[in-house]
């Protein structure tokens, strides 16, 4: 393949072409990326600040745009693309904010307390950048910003199928005043790919995508000795206990499972709930679930638009007939029409059973995967029991008792309380187990690829 191709989900229509870079102009990018790094690192953290500042006021003047692309290579609804971009111009804003603070020098003391020492959190060079489809800004922006700040370049390798919006983030920066080089964007093949891993200018490496593909450039890194950062998506438990607000539950449910036309790494999936509850539940949460209005993407009253590709599709399809294969019942959905686009929808599994995919992988799409449980203890165990674990979310009257849960028992890196959310700039955003290792935003992320370099003074 000489060149790739996006396409519009929503109509099957091609959108554009792309020539992919061969090795050598990839490495001319990464050198490029290393000299901008050269200049960068010079700055103070407050010197770069006003840099990610422009940029948030760039992408807040590009919001139509940018939304408007990522509809059309992906999929997603169109005002979720606006809440997407505004997410970007706050992540940019907060680390400009914070970041001076955050990474400033530290003061120490060393031979007993008798001398001072100072701890420095110092760039490395240039980080290399490998993300998907799902939030085509939003991705690449978490990296950039925190990296922009820290002193380090980043080279981006985006999805194949929102080359555009890569591409147009990277216009947005330049045109905002970013120095030339300090962000590249590179469309290249997996060889290429695990090549660039290996350049001598490369410091470290972050990936966003499956476990699968993670285990591969983990690997690749740890070859070549780079640190990586992996999220590696997740097969997110929400617990139904025996006090909770049924209705409050199924409403924000059916919101975690359906934001982002089901395609979100820290959404909703498997719904574990408890007998006490569980007619109640499922019941209404079918019932909300049948009432959702699919279609074009770009319309106000759209609440779930297509699957991002025709491979995502057919994908989805083979996991939910090999679930119901497995001994799922399919309450709603399910059923595809022959609609042109990559339109599948709003699916509910009942019984899922270990082995199947909807109980033991990630379906990335808007197919819920509903767990019986016998009271809150075997919740909580059926929840652990996952090669993942990203994120979750326990439901109950009971804030003490679900704090206790979420802090000492949920085998994950973020929980929510009565509520659904995919990242805030001020907390920590990663997993443990399947779903990867490292952490971003909250100010986490600033230090993932830095040299905390000591510093003894006499």
């Amino acid at each position: 393949m000489t060149e790739l191709t996006t396409v519009n989900p929503a109509t099957d229509k091609p959108i554009a072409e792309y020539p992919l870079m061969d090795k050598e102009t990839a490495f001319e990018k990464i050198e490029s990326a290393h000299a901008a790094f050269l200049d960068w690192r010079e700055k103070t953290h407050a010197e770069r600040a006003p840099y990610l500042n422009a940029i948030a006021k760039a992408l807040r003047e590009n919001v139509d745009d940018l939304a408007q692309l990522m509809t059309q290579e992906t999929g997603k609804l169109l005002r979720d693309g606006k809440g997407e971009v505004e997410l970007c111009a706050q992540i940019f804003e907060y680390t400009a904010t914070q970041g001076p603070d955050l990474l400033a020098d530290e003061e120490r003391t060393h031979s007993g307390g008798k001398k001072r020492g100072i701890v420095a959190h110092c760039p490395i060079g240039v980080i290399y950048s490998i993300q998907p489809w799902n939030f085509p800004v939003y991705q690449p922006v978490r990296v950039l910003a925190a990296n922009l700040m820290a002193g380090n370049a980043v080279v981006l390798k985006h999805a194949e199928i929102c080359t555009g919006t890569g591409l147009m983030l990277k216009e947005i920066c330049a045109k905002a005043g970013l120095p030339d080089g300090l962000f590249e964007v590179i469309i290249i093949d997996h060889d290429t790919s695990d090549e660039v891993i290996a350049h001598d200018l490369v410091r470290g490496v972050t990936m966003t995508g499956s476990d699968g593909a993670g285990r591969k450039i983990g690997q690749t890194a740890a070859k070549h000795l780079k640190k990586s950062v992996l999220e590696l998506g997740s097969n997110d438990a929400y617990l139904v206990l025996e006090d909770a607000d049924v209705e409050l539950a199924v409403k924000t449910c059916v919101q975690g499972r359906l934001y982002n036309n089901g395609q979100t790494c820290v959404s909703a999936k498997r719904f574990v709930v408890t007998d006490a509850v569980y007619d109640a539940f499922v019941d209404a949460f079918v019932a909300q679930m049948k009432t959702i209005r699919m279609g074009d993407p770009t319309s106000d009253d759209t609440q779930l638009g297509p699957l991002s590709s025709e491979e995502q599709f057919a994908t989805i399809k083979e996991q939910v007939e090999k679930s119901v294969a497995k001994g799922a019942t399919l309450l709603c959905g399910g059923d595809p029409d022959d609609r042109t686009g990559q339109y599948y929808p709003a699916t509910v599994l009942a019984d899922c059973q270990p082995g199947s995919p909807a109980y033991d992988d990630e379906i990335f799409g808007p197919v819920a995967a509903i767990i019986k449980a016998k009271d809150d203890a075997d919740a909580m165990r059926i929840a652990n029991d996952s090669r993942y674990g990203l994120g979750g979310g326990i439901f109950t009257k009971d804030e003490d008792k679900a704090l206790k849960l979420a802090r000492d028992h949920f085998d994950t890196g973020m929980v929510r309380l009565n509520s659904f959310g995919t990242a805030d700039p001020n907390m920590p955003f990663g997993g443990v187990k399947d779903s990867g290792f490292g952490r971003e935003h909250g100010g986490f992320g600033m230090k993932e690829f830095v040299n905390a370099k000591a510093i003894y003074l006499p």
